[in-house]
């Protein structure tokens, strides 16, 4: 994945003992998808999206885990990351955290639906809509401030538009439609999404419940 930090390789996660991640325990594996810390210790790159993980539950990770350990075993060896100094310190994104690290929050609203709570809970957490759409500081922190407000990836020269409920209304956006686009990758327009976002359908929410969906379809139109 391209950054304006460098170039960031995703790791072997097969349950492969060597290679992947097969002498974890289940409270390593929770501990590295919810906080973004190692085994050993040491801080993930946040290019890891584990601040949006924090809310899932114990039975999301029981899930998740019993699922990785179904994966055959591998034992590829990725690329080294791409990151040039003082990025490539690991140790510095312990300094980064102090600053940035917020953690999703996800508390139910009373005066909303099950269905829209459910669909925050998605978008807001796992689906991990802010990692992109979203705009950053020189420091790769987020604006919180401005959610959704679309963001760009500068030097990796990505563009990831606004998805505020304004935003989308004005696009031409209904529930109907980012159901559709969500599962099949397909636009208002009849375009297609390209780039990351076309990964997005094709590898994550094309797998979706169509629940699931609706329900963030719902929260966007609705936020």
């Amino acid at each position: 994945m391209a950054s304006d930090f460098g170039t960031f390789v995703s790791p072997n996660i097969t349950p492969d003992p060597e290679f992947g991640i097969g002498d974890w325990s289940f409270q390593d594996f929770v501990r590295a998808v919810r906080h973004g810390v190692a085994p050993d210790g040491s801080p993930y790159y946040p290019a890891f999206p584990f601040e949006f993980y924090a809310t899932l539950t114990d039975r999301d990770m029981a899930d998740m885990w019993a699922a990785v350990q179904e994966v055959p075993p591998s034992n590829f060896v990725p690329e080294e990351n791409e990151v040039p100094l003082p990025f490539s310190i690991r140790q510095g994104v312990k300094l980064w955290r102090n600053f940035f690290y917020e953690p999703v929050d996800y508390v139910v609203d009373e005066t909303k639906s099950t269905s829209w709570n459910r669909g925050r809970f998605m978008v807001e957490g796992p689906a991990h809509c802010a990692a992109c759409h979203t705009p950053r500081n020189f420091a790769g922190g987020l604006d919180t401030d401005a959610q959704f407000a679309g963001a760009s990836g500068g030097t990796a020269g990505w563009t990831a538009p606004p998805i505020t409920t304004e935003a989308l209304a004005e696009g031409g956006w209904t529930e109907e439609s980012l159901i559709a686009a969500l599962r099949t990758g397909l636009t208002p327009t009849g375009d297609a999404f390209g780039g990351a976002m076309a990964e997005v359908v094709h590898l994550s929410t094309s797998y979706l419940l169509d629940q699931h969906i609706e329900d963030m379809a719902e929260f966007l139109m609705d936020q």
